[in-house]
């Protein structure tokens, strides 16, 4: 990738000076680099409010009533997993934080179920039938509040940041179908 973006930087530059435009390419340069922190701290302002509330959430208790309700759908999932394990509390989370459209804040949720999960795997070193789902589902996540998309739209003048609601949830309930199917297929073709 950085290779890419080197070559990127350094075409844009040899265009600017052989078309005369190096002026333009400067200037661009410094409005997109203040721009970009902008951008950073209009979605960290978002991202530790809902990384808090999670916390919040997790020291009340909150964690095992959502991992409760969300049991009996990831019970089924994730096989061999007690809807009290650890692993299914950080897995609820997860999904929790990416209904909300939290995808930064479900990151650290999610490398913490695949840890609990990788204590778990039959197979040391090897992929277990729930670490793929795992992935899966942080991958394909249904998101019922946009939050990220909704904050940059809103940043962007957005007079309605929230009607892509519709949108989001019809292509997230699609990709996640997908993808739970693709998974549940293969699994069949390779038992742990």
């Amino acid at each position: 990738m950085k290779w890419i973006f080197g070559l990127m930087i350094v075409a844009a530059v040899l265009f600017g000076l052989f078309s005369g435009n190096i002026d333009a390419v400067t200037n661009a340069a410094i409005s997109e680099s203040v721009g970009a922190v902008q951008l950073v701290v209009t979605l960290a302002g978002g991202l530790c409010l809902w990384s808090g509330i999670m916390k919040i959430a997790e020291k009340a208790g909150l964690t095992q009533k959502i991992a409760s309700l969300l049991s009996p759908i990831t019970c089924r999932i994730f096989k061999g997993l007690k809807k009290d394990d650890p692993a299914m509390q950080s897995i609820s989370m997860n999904i929790t934080a990416n209904m909300l459209g939290l995808g930064n804040a479900a990151t650290p949720l999610g490398l913490k179920a695949m840890q609990q999960l990788e204590e778990q795997a039959p197979v040391k070193g090897t992929a277990s039938n729930n670490m793929i789902m795992m992935v899966v589902l942080n991958t394909a996540s249904v998101q019922l509040i946009p939050t990220t998309v909704a904050t940059l739209r809103l940043a962007h003048g957005s007079a309605n940041p929230m009607e892509i609601i519709p949108a989001v949830l019809i292509t997230s309930l699609l990709s996640l179908t997908a993808a739970v199917l693709a998974v549940k297929l293969f699994a069949r073709r390779q038992p742990e």
